[in-house]
């Protein structure tokens, strides 16, 4: 019986039937998979992500097998948790920079090599953040979140998760994205390869992104995430509220606008995170 077989059939028993000794010795083999990015919760395919909900299922079992347990470094900083997610045991050698000051990797999240981690920041447990990126100062990367190579997250960006429901897609940030501070990106939201994401832009399922390049309107459609395009230049932008009553109040509701599509000059003015690494 395949990993995957096993950890499906465990998440269809109810609770406390399965044989406890058996279920977690699966869940460890699981967990160390998923901590060395060997399964992802979403995978890039050539027809596109498609997310493993197997990967989610084998995540929401270790909550279910796992109790509260003191997790506290000492009498001052006192912290509690279910003791199958322990914070991740890094080394010298797994080649990730963490800068001191407060950042937490938890167990079954995947960081690769080269990976810069600048105080305080955190990566949630099924996230997988790839090679070369930098993870900037209070910076969030949400459970089964996907980040690929040479992204940047800037100061206060917060990358949202989507654990549940099992089949939702995770957010999804591909290789040489930019994304500025105080971000958010949430609720399944693919950001294809060289975005560029201006600071305080908020994407999330909901919204309306507006390319004036093209003049279109970009959305969520049905089960299908929002998309990014590959190296559009999303700003924050408004639009004004229709209503009578809202129009003569001059309100206005934020609506994301692709400005241009990446060029030279915006590759210039984001590599300067180069010098950093």
């Amino acid at each position: 019986m395949t990993l995957q077989e096993k950890i499906e059939r465990l998440f269809a028993q109810e609770t406390g039937t399965a044989d406890p000794a058996e279920a977690l010795e699966v869940f460890h083999e699981f967990r160390s998979v998923l901590g060395k990015g060997l399964v992802r919760a979403a995978e890039k395919t050539p027809a596109g992500w498609r997310v493993n909900r197997w990967v989610k299922q084998g995540i929401l079992l270790g909550f279910r097998l796992g109790h509260l347990a003191d997790a506290s470094i000492n009498n001052q900083f006192r912290f509690f948790d279910r003791n199958t997610y322990p914070l991740k045991q890094v080394s010298l050698n797994d080649g990730i920079r963490i800068v001191p000051g407060g950042s937490s990797i938890r167990e079954g999240a995947f960081v690769a090599r080269g990976v810069v981690c600048m105080p305080p920041m955190y990566v949630n447990v099924g996230a997988y953040v790839d090679e070369g990126t930098m993870i900037d100062s209070h910076a969030l990367v949400g459970s089964c979140a996907q980040v690929g190579k040479r992204v940047h997250l800037s100061a206060a960006a917060q990358v949202g998760g989507v654990l549940e429901p099992i089949g939702a897609m995770p957010v999804i940030i591909e290789d040489d994205v930019f994304v500025g501070g105080n971000c958010g990106i949430y609720e399944g939201t693919i950001v294809q390869q060289r975005a560029v994401i201006a600071a305080g832009v908020i994407l999330t399922g909901g919204t309306a992104v507006y390319d004036i390049v093209n003049e279109r309107i970009l959305r969520k459609q049905g089960d299908a995430p929002l998309v990014i395009p590959e190296g559009a230049v999303v700003v924050a932008g408004s639009r004004p509220l229709s209503s009578v009553w809202a129009s003569g109040q001059g309100l206005q509701i934020s609506s994301p606008v692709i400005i241009k599509y990446r060029d030279s000059r915006t590759d210039a003015s984001t590599a300067l995170e180069e010098s950093l690494r």
